[in-house]
């Protein structure tokens, strides 16, 4: 106790700063002048939004650290961690209760949940912006000068604006409502939930974080209401529906439930072996044909301009000795004149060579002279006259048909197979005959599907001339032609779905201006923003429910995205989880008994 006591005595004072050796102070400093590019508040964030932590490291690795001036100005990888952790925090304790978000915002080194989706907004606005750039640029070359927008008006700049504004809006509201539901089903919410049962209901469901998320779609309003709008929505909506098919075909809804054999148990009906979406192509078809000819500014143009380049033997080109002066019909003008033919009840053929002095064509059909003058005289029909008046024979114009356009399809259709085969290199390297027999198969389905549909079309017209009575179903008959041409996606029934989803798209947009028009329906205001909203609740909802019902790892995986729980295949690795927790415990269980 005694020298306890008299210790301190003994020591002398200390002064602490002139103790401190020399080089403290330097390094004190260099750690100060490290740090010191993050005091600024600007540059905190500007690298915050910008880029992850991990990006930052990979950056600083190879290109920041290879600089001696940018490595003493640059901050060091530990203090954009640091502060990205220490700005994150309250995002990782809070997303906890989000299930796969909480991993999503603390999965990469304290990287916020709100700095995330701000960061891949700003990137979806400069891809996409520099893209339409591009394209433009690859147009105006092609078409010619384009005169130029101001700034404000740009297409490019609102497009990219729209879809980087609701992929932020998406994740902001998915976030919010799923947070809010969570607090809703705590214990300590059971007073609100007394007194307001149905919005308490609605809060908590699964489906409302998804479902409500959904209202972001409002934001492709920032894009003008033009053709590409309304695709983009048509488009949403076809892959919602499919998903919510899958969905209802997987769970047993549709073809419904069989007894096991033996009588154990039940099982889920097989999809019959005919059904598929190649019976949307009849009514497609049929729907598309109706418009070319009598709602022409109703038609797809540049589907129908295939359809065209396609046809060189019912719809000729100017002979070379043509007298200067007289119009020569294209491709539109005929499709408009069969239009009047139809209003018309199909008048028949007069042969000018027989009677050189007789009004020959209607006054609504001047146009075809040149084609009409130039028929054969034993053609009966003026549609016929039109279509292939050098030989007065259908059947052998249809045969015709098959032998010219067939090979040059083929051909077609071969070298853009073959484009596709690129990426695949190897297993062309290691199995050559069978990806050359699969070229070749897919070669011969399509081009017999096209030129089958096509030759259809229009042989149709003169089959009808034939047998029908000319004023029975006199503008419907273009809608059976179509429906006769499109039973030829039966050839193509297994390879040619996303074909037959592009004629039902073009369908369904080409259906709506046709009874806008003949006023069958009226023209509803921002109706495509409605539709992409509820298609992009209708994904959400599905995804919720089953993620398998989105089929393509892909989309599932941009579904993921879209909601801010990274860029992961969830429907399939919660079941590859599962699995491997139930084989560890069945091997557990295995061994407690053997033991």
């Amino acid at each position: 106790m005694a020298s306890s006591q008299a210790g301190p005595s003994r020591v002398p004072p200390i002064n602490i700063p002139n103790a401190a050796p020399p080089t403290s102070r330097p390094r004190a400093a260099s750690k100060a002048s490290q740090s010191k590019s993050l005091a600024d508040p600007v540059l905190r964030n500007a690298i915050r939004y910008t880029m992850s932590p991990r990006e930052y490291e990979s950056l600083h690795k190879y290109v920041l650290s290879r600089s001696r001036v940018l490595r003493r100005r640059a901050p060091s990888v530990m203090a954009v961690e640091k502060y990205a952790e220490s700005s994150g925090d309250a995002a990782k304790g809070k997303s906890k209760t989000l299930g796969k978000d909480a991993s999503a915002s603390g999965g990469s080194r304290g990287d916020s949940y709100n700095a995330r989706a701000v960061r891949h907004a700003l990137r979806v606005f400069i891809a996409t912006n520099l893209g339409m750039k591009l394209y433009d640029m690859v147009m105006a070359r092609v078409k010619g000068q384009k005169e130029k927008e101001p700034f404000y008006k740009s297409l490019t700049l609102r497009l990219s604006l729209s879809l980087s504004t609701i992929l932020l809006l998406y994740r902001l509201l998915f976030r919010f409502l799923g947070r809010l539901r969570m607090h809703l089903l705590e214990p300590s919410s059971e007073p609100f939930r007394a007194r307001n049962p149905r919005t308490a209901q609605t809060l908590t469901s699964p489906y409302a974080p998804a479902v409500g998320a959904s209202l972001a779609g409002f934001a492709l309003g920032i894009y003008p209401s033009k053709q590409l709008r309304v695709s983009v929505a048509i488009y949403t909506m076809f892959r919602a529906l499919e998903f919510a098919w899958n969905l209802l075909e997987g769970e047993g809804m549709i073809w419904g439930w069989k007894a096991r054999v033996g009588g154990k148990g039940m099982v889920k009906r097989e999809r019959p072996w005919w059904w598929g979406s190649w019976m949307i192509q009849p009514f497609a078809f049929g729907q598309l044909l109706h418009a070319v000819t009598l709602d022409r500014e109703c038609s797809p143009v540049p589907y129908v301009d295939f359809i065209w380049k396609s046809t060189s033997t019912y719809l000729h080109s100017a002979p070379k000795d043509l007298p200067a002066g007289i119009k020569w019909p294209g491709p539109w003008d005929v499709a408009d004149s069969l239009a009047q033919m139809a209003k018309l009840n199909w008048p028949p053929f007069v042969s000018p060579a027989l009677f050189p002095n007789q009004e020959t064509l209607p006054v609504s059909l001047t146009q075809l002279a040149p084609l009409t003058s130039r028929a054969h005289p034993l053609i009966t029909s003026l549609s016929c006259a039109t279509l292939h008046g050098s030989d007065p024979s259908c059947l052998r114009t249809y045969l015709t048909f098959w032998v010219r356009s067939f090979p040059r399809i083929g051909r077609f259709f071969l070298v853009l197979y073959s484009l596709f085969l690129l990426p695949r290199y190897k297993s062309l390297y290691n199995a050559p005959m069978a990806v050359f027999s699969q070229l070749l198969s897919q070669t011969l389905r399509l081009s017999t599907f096209v030129t089958g549909a096509i030759s259809t079309a229009w042989a149709s017209i003169c089959f009808f001339q034939t047998w029908f009575p000319r004023h029975f179903l006199a503008t419907q008959r273009f809608f059976l032609g179509g429906f006769l041409a499109g039973l030829w996606g039966f050839v193509e029934r297994k390879r040619g779905r996303g074909i037959f989803l592009y004629s039902a798209r073009s369908s369904v947009d080409s259906l709506w201006k046709v009874g806008v028009k003949r006023r069958w329906w009226k023209a509803m205001k921002g109706g495509d923003l409605w539709v992409f909203v509820v298609a992009l609740a209708v994904t959400g909802a599905v995804y919720e429910r089953d993620a398998k019902a989105v089929r393509e790892a892909g989309w599932r995986k941009g579904v993921s995205w879209v909601r801010g729980t990274e860029w992961r295949d969830w429907g399939v690795e919660d079941d590859d989880d599962e699995m491997a927790n139930a084989n560890e415990e069945g091997v557990m269980s295995s061994s407690i008994q053997g033991e």
